[in-house]
């Protein structure tokens, strides 16, 4: 795909090239929306891949962006996160069928959605979606760990919980939980203990981070020596990732001792390369081998 230039309206003049040698090919397009300005050039190439005689056309969709911030409360709402489940649910059939689509843990409207009811309810019969998670390969990544065997998980919401207890289990765990106090939100341990452990905050994507913030606020009172964090989405609007700096001040206290993110962000990821607490855990191998399914 090559974008030689724009029309004089803005839009943009696509092609793609050597279309020809793609016809019986089994393709894959790795795409990223990461912003509403670079979603329509990628649709517009993404429907007619299919139309190129290939053998089959598998769609990565790293993060699924929309929807992260939507709450269905009231007549009006507008559910965006279903518009592009539509949109990409009417990509053209391949000679192989329906197109298969990967994601990565999606972020449902609403805690107790699951990708089984978001395939269900979401996504037509056009699409095969595969959802995929980075669970696995923060796993290998706390094995190496000098103190792997003192980690424990914890989840700065029920929605977490419900989301990634069930491939964390052989981990000791901790939750916390978001209490209403007049117009101030805070953050409580709800369950499990933290005294004496390393551990780590997991969740599916950060926006601004206060949570992550307030959630290693608690853990420390209660007795953590060290908190951590995993995050497969790292949004970060606004540069807002810059608030976990390490700063270089001596004496000054390292809040996170490390935070991993995978690469389904390229923007974050590219941004905060090789900036502590910072760690980029990689897709590629994964999608690797979703891609053999």
């Amino acid at each position: 795909m090559g974008t030689a230039w724009s029309f004089d309206d803005g839009f943009p003049n696509l092609f793609i090239n050597n279309a020809q040698d793609i016809r019986g090919r089994h393709v894959a397009f790795l795409a990223s929306f990461s912003s509403p300005c670079v979603i329509f050039e990628q649709l517009s190439v993404i429907f007619a891949l299919p139309r190129l005689f290939v053998a089959s056309f598998t769609l990565v969709l790293p993060f699924f962006p929309t929807g992260s911030f939507e709450r269905m409360e009231e007549e009006g709402d507008v559910a965006t996160a279903f518009t592009m489940a539509r949109i990409l649910s009417n990509i053209p059939i391949s000679r192989g069928g329906p197109t298969s689509l990967v994601i990565y843990d999606i972020h449902a409207l609403q805690v107790g959605f699951t990708a089984m009811m978001l395939e269900r309810f979401y996504f037509g019969d056009h699409v095969l979606p595969c959802f995929e998670t980075g669970i696995p390969l923060l796993k290998q990544r706390l094995h190496q760990l000098p103190d792997a065997d003192n980690i424990s998980i914890a989840f700065p919401d029920d929605g977490a919980w419900k989301r990634f207890y069930k491939q964390l289990q052989h981990f000791p765990m901790v939750v916390c939980t978001k209490v209403r106090e007049g117009d101030k939100r805070f953050v409580r341990l709800k369950e499990g203990s933290a005294a004496g452990r390393h551990v780590v905050i997991v969740d599916d994507l950060v926006q601004s981070g206060g949570t992550l913030i307030e959630c290693q606020k608690v853990l420390a009172a209660h007795g953590a020596t060290k908190v951590s964090a995993y995050v497969t989405h790292g949004v970060f609007p606004k540069q807002s990732w810059e608030r976990f700096l390490h700063k270089n001040e001596e004496g000054s206290k390292k809040a996170f001792a490390n935070f991993w993110i995978t690469d389904s962000c390229p923007r974050t990821a590219t941004a905060i390369a090789n900036r502590a607490p910072f760690e980029i855990i990689s897709l590629a191998g994964s999608i690797a081998d979703a891609l053999q399914i």
